[in-house]
């Protein structure tokens, strides 16, 4: 029996989701210490920062920080890659999650005010 065909191989991770894991463990990670860019239960540098590859992962970043970006999750988990899309109104490239159209809320409420615009005009013109 085959082993290695049970186990997701390793592979290199996307610039996309090397941009992801650091924004996770800097924004949320409560085991790194910003002033220092260190784990402080390891008291060395973060390993979860300098990622190149899939495979192993820190197991609080693994159990606590990686659901919180399911699109993530998946990628590293699933074997496959990010889904990216570009912004709609700004044309920035950002990682999907679910239907999300538009990059960030401020984009997403920028787009509902020109079609609320768009529909006023419409209706007033029809009058």
């Amino acid at each position: 029996m085959n082993t290695q065909s049970n186990k997701t191989k390793s592979r290199e991770l996307t610039k996309a989701e090397r941009t992801a894991i650091r924004k996770l463990v800097i924004n949320t990670c409560a085991n790194y210490d910003e002033p220092d860019n260190i784990c402080l239960p390891l008291d060395c540098a973060c390993y979860m920062l300098n990622k190149w590859w899939t495979g192993s992962y820190c197991k609080y970043f693994r159990d606590a920080i990686m659901p919180q970006d399911p699109a993530l999750e998946r990628a590293l988990t699933g074997g496959g890659t990010m889904e990216t899309r570009k912004c709609s109104l700004c044309g920035d490239k950002f990682s999907v999650n679910g239907k999300q159209r538009y990059c960030s809320t401020a984009c997403a409420e920028k787009a509902q005010r020109k079609q609320q615009r768009e529909y006023m005009r419409k209706k007033r013109d029809k009058c």
